[in-house]
Order: structure tokens, then C-alpha cells, then sequence
């Protein structure tokens, strides 16, 4: 009898306390609304955020592969989050992301510092001192999930929901890649102040802020190609005003275009720089990147420069 008692009363020291239970919920909850809305976003807008690495300073050709694979490892630290008896992994996946986007900031904050870094749909952040205030809260958040959860267990399950996720993946980038091709271009854009044909020829549409020095950069290793027939047209993103001193600083020798709003919905604009190839009318492919080698060998590749 009396090891019974010992048994039971072991067994009441290694269960967590209800309130520690508790505040391991709430911590995970929060976590995993936190983690699934950040990953399933980037899921599902691969090019937008793959442009958005580039800009925090991630080498282009990384940014596709890198953006799916953070959106699959932030979405399935959500979904572990959820269940209860893979809630401790799911909180130590989320501890080892915050710690990696924490160090990067860190290494690259005098580059960063006050750009977007927004990784959730509604709350709207830049990096600076409240950046890694808000990640130091998450941090508290995953540490408490992780260390008052039950004891995980459930690997085939966790495999299982990986596998589902990266195939939800792959099939939305897919499919993003489909629908961003062939569309129909408007049968005439004004271009400095006049009515501009796009049914025949080839056209190079680049959409670019004329205060960031990314599209400025793009546009300056732009302006020393060879374009031949190929007409570019530069349609501002914001501040059109200052669009001509901005070409004429970069020397890329285009036409303006004010019809933003009319064109970003056509084409499915993300975020700039941000380029589409339209030949004889038809949208032939987006050119989403602006680094290195590109967009130059993209350019090449479709026939728009020689």
C-alpha cells in the first residue's frame, strides 16, 4: 500500500500544475494563430515574398526555396501547435525560427533598419528596437508551450502532417506560376500622357518606387542591355513625380506609365521591382527578379535583349 501511495504521489510531482497546463494553451494558441497566418501567407503569395527576402538582404537565387520552406516549417509549427500531444515540438520549431529571424535582423540591422518587415497580414512592423521586443514576447510564448506541454509523442503523425503541407506547398506555387501566364494585356496603356498599342511587338512593363534604391539598382544594370526592338514602359508604383528623375538618374530609357492601378490587377502585380514580358499582346512571363545575373538572363532567355 504504502508504495502505491508513492507510485500516486510520483505521479501528481511529474503532471504540470492546471494553471501551468493552462497558460501552455494560451501560449500555443497565440503561437500557432501567429505562425499559421505568417505561413500559409507566404504559401500562397510565393513571388511576393520571394521578393521580399531579396530586399532582407537573402542571395535572389535562395528566395523561391527559401520563402517555401519557411512558409512550410512556420505553417507546420502551427499546425503541431494545435494538437496537443505534438504541442511541445511544435513549440520548440517555432523557438528555433524566432531565434534564426532574431540573429539574421541582428547581423543585417544596420542594412535593415527601418525597412518592412511584416510577416503577418494585419500587423504591420519595421525593423528596429520594437522588432525584437515583439519577437522577445513570441520567444516567451514558445518557451512557455514548450516546457508546460505533455511529453510529445506521435512522430508518424507529424511526418504525415509535413508531407500534407508540402504538398499544399508545391501545388499552390504551382498553380500561382499557371495563373501568372498568358494573360491578355490591355489593347492600349497611356504612356507619357498618350494612348500606347501593346497588341503587337514586345514589351518590357517594369514597376518600380522611384525612392528605392533596389529599383534603381535594377534599373541602372538594366539601362547597359541591348534591347533592341523591346519597348519598356515604367509604370510608378508611388510618387509618379518623381518618376522621370529617377530614369534619368538610372538611365534606362523608357516610357511612363501612370495606369498603376489599372495594370497591377491584370497582371497580378506583388511588390516592386517587379517586371512582366508581354509579346503580340500576351503576357509571356513575370520577372520577379532583380539580382545578380537576373534580371538580365531572364530578359535574354525570352527574347526581350539580345
Amino acid at each position: 500500500m504504502n508504495h502505491s501511495m508513492a507510485q500516486a504521489r510520483a505521479t501528481i510531482r511529474c503532471e504540470p500544475a492546471v494553471w501551468k497546463s493552462a497558460a501552455s494553451l494560451v501560449a500555443a494558441a497565440l503561437l500557432s494563430l501567429l505562425f499559421l497566418s505568417s505561413g500559409l501567407w507566404k504559401i500562397t503569395g510565393v513571388e511576393a515574398w520571394a521578393m521580399r527576402l531579396a530586399q532582407a538582404r537573402v542571395p535572389e537565387a535562395l528566395s523561391i526555396p527559401g520563402t517555401l520552406a519557411l512558409g512550410i516549417a512556420e505553417t507546420m509549427a502551427g499546425a503541431l501547435l494545435l494538437v496537443p500531444r505534438l504541442r511541445r515540438w511544435g513549440a520548440w520549431l517555432a523557438l528555433a525560427l524566432l531565434v534564426i529571424f532574431m540573429t539574421w535582423f541582428a547581423l543585417n540591422y544596420a542594412a535593415l533598419r527601418g525597412q518592412d518587415c511584416s510577416c503577418f497580414p494585419w500587423l504591420k512592423r519595421v525593423v528596429g528596437p520594437g522588432f525584437f521586443a515583439g519577437d522577445a514576447v513570441m520567444l516567451v510564448l514558445a518557451a512557455l508551450a514548450a516546457v508546460w506541454a505533455p511529453r510529445a509523442a506521435g512522430l508518424r503523425t507529424a511526418a504525415l502532417m509535413l508531407g500534407a503541407v508540402s504538398v499544399f506547398a508545391l501545388v499552390s506555387y504551382g498553380a500561382q506560376t499557371v495563373r501568372q501566364t498568358g494573360t491578355k494585356a490591355p489593347a492600349r496603356i497611356t504612356v507619357d500622357g498618350r494612348p500606347y498599342p501593346l497588341g503587337q511587338g514586345r514589351f518590357f512593363l517594369f514597376f518600380f518606387n522611384p525612392m528605392c534604391m533596389h529599383c534603381m539598382d535594377a534599373a541602372h544594370r538594366m539601362s547597359a542591355l541591348d534591347w533592341g526592338e523591346t519597348r519598356v514602359v515604367a509604370i510608378p508604383v508611388d510618387q509618379p513625380q518623381f518618376s522621370r528623375q529617377f530614369l534619368t538618374e538610372s538611365g534606362l530609357k523608357a516610357g511612363v506609365s501612370t495606369d498603376f492601378d489599372s495594370l497591377k490587377r491584370i497582371f497580378r502585380y506583388t511588390t516592386y521591382p517587379f517586371g512582366v514580358a508581354v509579346i503580340n499582346g500576351r503576357e509571356k512571363s513575370p520577372v520577379t527578379q532583380f539580382e545578380g545575373a537576373e534580371p538580365a538572363a531572364s530578359l535574354r532567355r525570352l527574347g526581350l535583349v539580345k
